[in-house]
Parts: structure tokens; sequence; C-alpha cells
């Protein structure tokens, strides 16, 4: 499946219409473009897929933040998983086991890989699930096939 058509499946309900990704980290994080030309950023470890920018004028000037550039590389927690896990495997994302929103741990023993596609799949429907819900509400998580 096309990374585009993975997006749209597990994403789609936030209003996403992926055009194309036009940027990536090695967490599996992704710059996309729409089809109306507003670029959104989805995080997997954030459960969270929202538009950064309305055009590329907007992006470019975002792209210039320290704070976003920062946020956006996570080289500390690259670095880390690096450490750890050791260099990724083509076509594999480095991910938190437990979302940080489940309470998942930044680091350490949360930290794995993933194929990127199975990694924007699993967040994106994870993260319709828990949609809405206030911050602190108990969940029980039921993984199936």
């Amino acid at each position: 499946m096309e990374l585009t058509e993975c997006i749209n499946e597990a994403w789609g309900w936030t209003g996403i219409e992926p055009s194309k990704v036009v940027g990536e980290n090695a967490f599996g994080n992704l710059m996309i473009q729409d089809t109306s030309g507003q670029y959104w950023r989805l995080c997997p470890e954030d459960l969270s897929c929202q538009v950064v920018a309305r055009n590329r004028s907007e992006l470019d000037l975002l792209s210039k933040d320290q704070a976003f550039l920062h946020d956006r590389y996570m080289t500390a927690l690259v670095e880390q998983a690096e450490e750890l896990l050791g260099p990724l495997s083509v076509g594999r994302k480095y991910c938190l086991c437990i979302p940080g929103p489940l309470g998942g741990e930044y680091g350490g023993e949360n930290l794995s890989t993933l194929t990127l596609n199975e990694l924007v799949l699993a967040s994106g429907h994870i993260a319709e699930q828990i949609k809405g819900l206030p911050d602190g509400a108990r969940i029980q998580l039921k993984i199936t096939d």
C-alpha cells in the first residue's frame, strides 16, 4: 500500500486528503501536502495529525523556526534510539511502543521500530478511538489482528 493510502485510511477522519509526503524523520513524523495545498504534520508518537501551514510560504516560514525544527527532528530521542536499537533498516522507523498520550515514556524501554506503514496505520487507528477523551481518562487497549 502506498504511504498516502495508509495516511488516508488511518487519518482520513481528521479531514486530511493527502497528496504527497514532503518530509519525514526517523520517528515517522511526516510533513504531508494535501490536495488543497495545505501542509499537515503527522506525529505518531503524539497520536496527532494537524494542519501546520496553509500554503508553501507559511511552511517555508515555519521551517526557519528553531523550536519547531528541534521538535520536528527529535535529535536527542533519535540518538537514544540509535544507541539502544541500532541503526534503522530500510523501511523502518523508530517508535514509542506505548504512545505518549497513553502514558508511554519518550525513551528507554518504550522504544522500538516498525515499518512506516504500520506506524501510520496503528497510530491513526488508536488516535481515532481516543479522540475526544479528556486527559487522564482510563482506557483499555485491545490488540486484534
